[in-house]
């Protein structure tokens, strides 16, 4: 049972309340102040010519390192503890968690006082939260703690498995990010979890989109900081440009003692600016969303830049390209999502706007503006890459089908496709510093992560993070049935197996979560449904507000739930009363993602922790992942009858449809970084040595 006395958790509230308000109201301190200098300084290119080779060797040597055997034999060094400390007065292992975190902040730890933290931290959480550390979580936690990537199941806990580096590293007196993929779970996870750390002698926060630049610094000065990669990476970016040209600890305390607290103007260019003190520790969750699957796009913080010309031309690019004809006046590589404009083309597109002058006059610049009006037109669908909310284009987070207001597409792009709906232009946007996350997270002194899903993505995260992984088991055996994937020829015979899908588990009263690629096929799907009088909700990037009601009750019996895949990452779906009886919950995923990953992500919300259920994919061969990466076998298979089955030798196409998506998307990601260190080299954006 819990035995603790109010006296003591006033006190530790107090402690925090204290430990807080001095670090807020006191100057940060020489060493801190000289890791916000530091942030940015580091030189991490990817190898070229032979050492490409040998890197890649090295990485392959290190994964037959026996890890998780390692691991698990410290795991049960941790559990030999446990009879010791459960015998302790709430008292005495509070002083004991208090007297371990001065050796963690002295610098002083061994391995076997890790091994004791854990078993003190497993102790306090059973205290304060009623949760006890599994196995399997105590595993996840030393490998975090050990720096590397950890796989664990879907619905195994990590949340509460990332409580254990993130006290440790608070310990260790010189912060910890815990990074999430949305608001929604830094805030959730950082409240749920405050109480234990609170107990353990650290301070947290959560930092939202949000929250003001004074509680951001308040935030980061706390020992835990919850927050999403976007948040941090774009105040890192705000943070460079607040210090200038400061590169040294000397220039930042110049720049301090000549601050004149009456001229505001003398403030410019100081560190007293900085909301951040330094980047030394991060625990990811949902690593491969995170930095993998998201890093293709760099972050840039920019600021409006008045062009009442350049507005009009994007006007005048949307004209132009409602009035050429594909194929003829230019092509399409949807592979690449590439636009190819003909020699025909360009003689049209300037016949067309001979008389408009300006820009319109180079035919450089004017086959740049109608490329990115081709690209608007034929690649960005409303209900896919966007939705229209307010007048205004609000981009959909495609690997997490997140609605993000305060994002903007660069090079032109959001204007075109602002002037292909019609909605108010908005002004171009010049860019002030920009970073690619896989940068960013290289810059921190210790990186870890977690997720249900990494083992495809182990080799990229070598040759970018140099980070090895291992795969944790489950607490309990995995019995979830997975049925054959079912392949139509097109989308209106799988669309019609999928409702009749829907409609004979309904009948047994499980619950169903049916994935969906885009919005726009949530809504087809529902519309369906609608017609043939089941019951449904919806949860996608218009209904993201009740993302949290229409989780929680997705489990119970008789649901009906259709989501794309925001529904995937980061939510926990629990059984209702009865459900693990009728076969749990059934997951059909309605399409396959360019990522294998995204597909097991979504799989993975049924039969978790031992629980019944099953899953099962549909698919055809007018499916984007088909038409983008087997437009030949899209062809071969276009004259089929609509709603016929085709035999599993279909899947093989699928398969490498899918290997070929995740080959294109990493050399992606890898040209991010290759132009991040061409711009370091040439442009000398990164700051000096």
């Amino acid at each position: 049972m819990l035995n603790s006395s109010n006296p003591l958790n006033d006190q530790a509230t107090q402690t925090q309340q204290e430990t807080v308000a001095s670090q807020v109201d006191n100057q940060i301190i020489p060493s801190q102040l000289w890791r916000q200098i530091a942030n940015g300084k580091k030189r991490t290119k990817l190898p070229k010519g032979a050492d490409v080779f040998w890197d890649r060797a090295m990485g392959i040597i290190g994964s037959y390192k026996p890890r998780k055997k390692l691991i698990f034999n410290r795991v049960k060094n941790i559990l030999a503890l446990e009879e010791k400390y459960i015998q302790l007065a709430t008292k005495r292992l509070r002083a004991e968690i208090l007297e371990l975190k001065d050796t963690f902040r002295l610098g002083r730890e061994t391995p076997e006082d890790i091994e004791k933290a854990f078993a003190l931290i497993r102790e306090a959480s059973f205290r304060t939260l009623q949760m006890r550390h599994y196995p399997v979580q105590l595993a996840s936690g030393l490998a975090t703690e050990l720096g590397m990537i950890a796989e664990m199941s879907t619905g195994e806990g990590k949340t509460l498995s990332v409580t254990l580096p993130a006290i440790i590293a608070g310990w260790r007196g010189k912060g910890c990010h815990v990074l999430t993929v949305n608001d929604y779970l830094s805030a959730r996870d950082e409240e749920e979890m405050s109480k234990l750390y609170r107990f353990c002698g650290c301070t947290s926060s959560s930092i939202t989109g949000e929250t003001e630049p004074p509680q951001r610094r308040e935030g980061y000065l706390c020992d835990i900081t919850y927050a999403t990669n976007k948040e941090v990476a774009a105040d890192f970016l705000r943070d460079s440009l607040a210090l200038g040209r400061i590169s040294s600890l000397s220039d930042a305390l110049i720049a301090k003692f000549a601050f004149d607290p009456a001229d505001p103007s003398s403030m410019v260019g100081t560190p007293d600016r900085c909301v951040m003190r330094g980047l030394a520790c991060a625990i990811i969750d949902e690593a491969d969303s995170i930095m993998v699957d998201e890093a293709v796009t760099p972050l840039i913080i920019s600021t409006d830049s008045e062009n009442q010309q350049q507005i009009d031309a994007f006007s005048q690019a949307a004209e132009v390209a409602k009035l050429l004809n594909i194929d003829e006046h230019y092509t399409l590589n949807y592979k690449y999502s590439e636009v190819t404009i003909t020699h025909k083309g360009s003689d049209r597109i300037e016949e067309i706007s001979k008389e408009w002058g300006g820009i319109w006059a180079g035919r450089r610049r004017r086959e740049e503006m109608v490329d990115q009006a081709i690209n608007a037109k034929d690649f960005f669908l409303k209900g896919k890459q966007y939705i229209i909310q307010e007048d205004k284009i609000v981009i959909v987070d495609q690997f997490t089908g997140r609605l993000m207001p305060d994002r903007t597409w660069r090079d032109g792009l959001h204007q075109a496709v602002e002037a292909k709906e019609g909605v108010e232009i908005q002004p171009p946007k010049a860019t002030m510093a920009r970073i690619s996350f896989q940068r960013f997270f290289k810059q921190y002194n210790k990186l870890a992560g977690l997720s249900g899903t990494v083992s495809e993505a182990l080799p990229e995260f070598w040759q970018v993070y140099h980070m090895h992984g291992v795969v944790i088991p489950t607490h309990k055996p995995c019995i979830r049935k997975q049925a054959p994937d079912q392949i139509f020829a097109c989308k209106e015979g799988k669309w019609a197996a999928v409702v009749e899908n829907i409609k004979e588990v309904h009948r047994t009263g499980r619950p169903i979560l049916v994935g969906t690629r885009t919005v726009k096929d949530s809504q087809h799907l529902a519309q369906m449904l609608k017609e043939a009088g089941l019951e449904h909700q919806v949860l996608n990037a218009i209904h993201h507000e009740q993302e949290a009601s229409i989780v929680s009750g997705a489990g119970l019996e008789n649901k009906i739930t259709v989501a794309t895949n925001m529904a995937g990452r980061g939510t926990d779906i629990k059984l209702g009363s009865g459900v693990r009886e009728l076969g749990g919950l059934h997951v059909i995923a309605t399409d396959r993602q360019d990522s294998g990953r995204v597909d097991r992500q979504l799989f993975g919300r049924a039969g978790r922790q031992g629980d019944s259920g099953s899953a099962i994919a549909f698919a055809s061969f007018e499916d984007e992942l088909i038409l983008k990466y087997a437009p030949r076998q899209a062809k071969k298979y276009k004259d089929s009858v609509n709603t016929k089955k085709l035999a599993k030798g279909a899947k093989k196409i699928f398969d490498k449809a899918q290997n070929k998506a995740q080959r294109i998307a990493m050399g992606q990601r890898k040209g991010v970084m290759k132009t991040d260190d061409w711009l370091d080299e040439f442009l000398g954006f990164a700051g000096v040595e």
